[in-house]
Formats: C-alpha cells, sequence, structure tokens
C-alpha cells in the first residue's frame, strides 16, 4: 500500500529561485504538451503519442533558444510534467467514457504562474536522497532543510515539492508500507438512550 508523508522544508532564498526556475519549466512543458494535443485534435489528426510529445516538447525544445532554458532543470521534473499532462487526458477520456466513476472532469486547461498552488515531482531515476545529515537533496537545486515531524517507514519511491498560496513549501514523499490487521476485539453492544432535554 502506498502512503503519502507531508513534511514543511524551508529552502534558502538561492533554492528558491531554482525551485521557481522548476515551476516555470514544468508548467512549460505541460502547457506545450497540452497545445500539440489540443492542436491535432481540432485539425482532425490521430492523437499525439507521449514518445512524439518527449521529443517535440523536451528534447527538440532544449535545442532551440526560445526554450534552451530548459536545460537549466532536472530532466525528470519535465518528463514527469509531460506524464501528468497525459493522465490529465486519460482520466478526461475515463470520464468521458464512463469508466470513470464520480463527477465529470473537464478537459486539461493550461497551468498558469498565477495558480495558487505549484509542484513539481521527482523520482528515483532523479536521484534525489535524504542526506546523513536530514536534509532532501534535489538534483540542481541543492540540499533543502526539512522540517521532520516524524520518521518516514521505508524509502520513498518519489517527492512532490509543492509551494501553496501562502508562499510555503512542502515535501510529498511516497513510500510503500505494509497492510497490518488491526488486533481482534471482543464484540459489544451499545445502547442510545436518547436525549431528555433538546436543550437546556
Amino acid at each position: 500500500m502506498r502512503l503519502r508523508y507531508s513534511y514543511r522544508i524551508d529552502p534558502t532564498p538561492g533554492q528558491r529561485l531554482a525551485l521557481a526556475r522548476a515551476f516555470g519549466c514544468a508548467r512549460v512543458v505541460f502547457n506545450d504538451a497540452l497545445r500539440m494535443r489540443n492542436d491535432a485534435q481540432h485539425n482532425g489528426l490521430p492523437f499525439v503519442t507521449d514518445a512524439d510529445l518527449s521529443a517535440a516538447v523536451i528534447t527538440e525544445a532544449k535545442k532551440r533558444p526560445e526554450r534552451a532554458w530548459l536545460c537549466e532543470v532536472s530532466a525528470v521534473v519535465l518528463q514527469q510534467a509531460l506524464a501528468d499532462c497525459t493522465t490529465a487526458f486519460r482520466n478526461f477520456f475515463s470520464s468521458v467514457s464512463g469508466k470513470r466513476k464520480g463527477p465529470k472532469i473537464a478537459p486539461p486547461r493550461y497551468r498558469s504562474k498565477k495558480d495558487n498552488r505549484q509542484a513539481i515531482r521527482f523520482t528515483k531515476n532523479a536521484r534525489f536522497k535524504i542526506t546523513e545529515g536530514g536534509k532532501l537533496s534535489l538534483p540542481k537545486i541543492g540540499d533543502i532543510a526539512v522540517r521532520w515531524s516524524r520518521d518516514l517507514p521505508s524509502e520513498p519511491s518519489s517527492v512532490t515539492v509543492i509551494k501553496d498560496a501562502a508562499g510555503r513549501y512542502f515535501a510529498s514523499f511516497v513510500v510503500q508500507v505494509t497492510e497490518t490487521a488491526l488486533p481482534k476485539v471482543a464484540a459489544a453492544t451499545g445502547i442510545d438512550l436518547g436525549l431528555g432535554h433538546f436543550a437546556v
């Protein structure tokens, strides 16, 4: 079973700039991918595959002067932004076809730098780690201080760095835990005697 453990983090001013750069690059990749798929749909073209998207909005985009700054952040952050776009489309299509339960989901929308929540995700491929001193080490960002309120039950498989509307930063770790059965208790019966007075 996978669980999330979230902690407050305290990046330095320089690390905040690096995180802002990573947030912006992930947002641009997501929006470029969304635009390509929307354009293909409007022009009656086949659905753009993940491989074609990755080549167009990441690999080839890095070679263009107007997107050269994509090289300044971890490639895993960009790939995860692309995965988020694919997941958004998959959820939308499942909602439209009725495969997804619950209320209908709107089509994916473009991300804005004015959104209340900014987030980037690092997987094991990004080689993030927790240092011996208890800091969160992220590629091209550095070692960030973490306010550990409890220990992680196992080694995390990914971490999402979040900036909320109040300007606070959080690290949300995904960890794998084993399910443990609750101890058996003797059967008990409760009797509701009601209320003598509704208000006093």
